[in-house]
């Protein structure tokens, strides 16, 4: 099963630059989409994938926010969040095949002002990760996928000394995945089987970043603990770019 999740920071943006004729070559089986920027009467025949079932969850505030899945195989089921705030901004996608769910998720950003910061924290710690906690109890297999908006570790972005105050590097954010990971037993995919140093997801538009691989690993396929070891590959496509993030692809053997 290959999953593939990116942000592409505007769909309509990301078709302009290609995306769509190189996502026909991937033979993926699920993509995860996020900040998709647009409700669906904005979009056309170019945005349904011929051989793919699709799925927007836009936000209400145009141009905002939003998630998608494009699916090969038609979903027993298609479900949001629990939180109408979270739901309003279009942040969680899931589909259910049997016993296996994929989410697209969009954590939200701290990085605007400090009341987002403060959502963003309450968010996580006094919801996400609850409702992370109860799945565990189901037995189902989970893949979530997305913009996570945080770097866990000091390789999972260049400049790591001067973002230490920083939302998205914060050490009560960074504390929060090692719970995620530790406690709870969810694995970081792409860091089960690649453990290499400059590997990153996400640049800014600012300075010469891009060219200086100046990043952060900001996008994440988030696996459940049965599903240890099924990652086979992976790769942060870089050849061509749709977005400021690049998309994530992890192969798995279910």
């Amino acid at each position: 099963m290959r999953i593939i999740t990116i942000n592409v920071n505007g769909i309509r943006a990301a078709e302009r630059k290609g995306f769509f004729n190189w996502l026909k070559k991937q033979n993926a089986d699920l993509v995860c989409l996020q900040e998709i920027k647009a409700q669906e009467d904005q979009l056309d025949e170019r945005f349904y994938p011929d051989d793919m079932h699709t799925y927007y969850h836009p936000a209400e505030r145009k141009g905002y926010s939003g998630t998608g899945l494009y699916c090969k195989s038609k979903p027993d089921k298609i479900s949001y969040s629990p939180w109408e705030d979270m739901n309003s901004e279009g942040r969680i996608i899931q589909a259910d095949f049997a016993d296996l769910s994929v989410l697209s998720i969009y954590l939200p950003s701290g990085s605007s002002k400090e009341e987002r910061q403060a959502l963003k924290m309450e968010f996580i710690y006094d919801r996400f990760l609850p409702h992370l906690r109860e799945l565990k109890k189901d037995n189902r297999r989970y893949v979530i996928c997305g913009d996570w908006n945080i770097a866990h570790k000091k390789i999972d972005l260049k400049n790591w000394r001067s973002n230490q105050k920083n939302s998205g590097f914060l050490p009560e954010e960074r504390a929060w995945l090692d719970i995620l990971y530790d406690d709870l037993g969810y694995i970081d995919s792409f860091r089960e089987i690649n453990q290499e140093e400059f590997q990153y997801t996400w640049w800014s538009n600012r300075g010469q970043a891009w060219l200086n691989n100046t990043g952060w690993r900001l996008d994440y396929h988030v696996v459940s603990s049965n599903m240890a070891g099924t990652a086979t590959s992976c790769e942060i496509y870089k050849e061509e770019r749709f977005s400021d993030h690049s998309p994530l692809i992890i192969d798995y053997q279910l």
